[in-house]
């Protein structure tokens, strides 16, 4: 299978800036997907990377983003007052793909990054075509009562879910509870015996996901 090109990107014109990773397939499909990461991590995820491959070589073309705050700062969670402009940088990057791309546009993002994707599609329901939530975090760790749910009734987007059956965030019957609050096309990929990081902690890979999630998310949008 030919390898896509990879390489750095920033569009510097536009407040909050775009700062990533663009991956350019051999084929291209047309359509594009913006990926972001979650509160602790970064644009080099292991998972974005598994799946920004998977998808490029499936003829996406794949923009991997930083979120303004982690350009803010190189590690750490975000502030209490950073969602709201997370949310005008993946506008930003949604954007800057569609000088590139001329098809649809999808967005997605692990943990924080996918909330605030969604959080993205509610408030404005032209920003992507459909969603890839990975690990939504439906509520803190052993705080099941703190739902983050209040956006979901808005949501008009059709979204595929991928949640480990070991994930604190959420159990598999609270995520599809929240699921029917949801006037949109839903999916949920559950998968058996992972936690958070859908098994790509540090440099581990768990190599048949991101064609897993690749094939669910094109039933979604067919």
């Amino acid at each position: 299978m030919p390898e896509p090109t990879i390489r750095e990107f920033a569009d510097n014109a536009v407040d909050p800036k775009v700062r990533g990773f663009l991956h350019l397939p051999e084929t291209s499909s047309g359509d594009g997907l913006i990926l972001t990461h979650g509160a602790g991590s970064n644009a080099n995820a292991p998972l974005l990377i598994a799946l920004a491959e998977t998808f490029s070589a499936a003829g996406f073309t794949v923009l991997r983003v930083d979120l303004p705050y982690r350009q803010a700062k190189s590690f750490g969670p975000p502030g209490p007052g950073d969602a709201a402009g997370d949310r005008a940088g993946l506008k930003n990057a949604l954007a800057a793909l569609k000088k590139i791309v001329p098809g649809r546009l999808f967005l997605g993002g692990h943990s924080y990054g996918g909330r605030q994707s969604s959080m993205l599609c509610a408030e404005q329901p032209d920003s992507a075509e459909a969603l890839l939530l990975l690990s939504y975090p439906l509520h803190p760790p052993r705080r099941p009562e703190q739902q983050r749910t209040q956006h979901l009734p808005d949501l008009r987007t059709p979204t595929l879910f991928v949640h480990g059956t070991r994930d604190p965030f959420a159990t598999t019957a609270e995520l599809e509870q929240a699921l029917k609050m949801i006037p949109a096309k839903t999916r949920l990929l559950s998968l058996e015996g992972v936690g958070h990081d859908l098994g790509f902690k540090g440099k581990a890979r768990k190599d048949d996901l991101p064609a897993t999630i690749l094939a669910a998310f094109r039933e979604l949008i067919a």
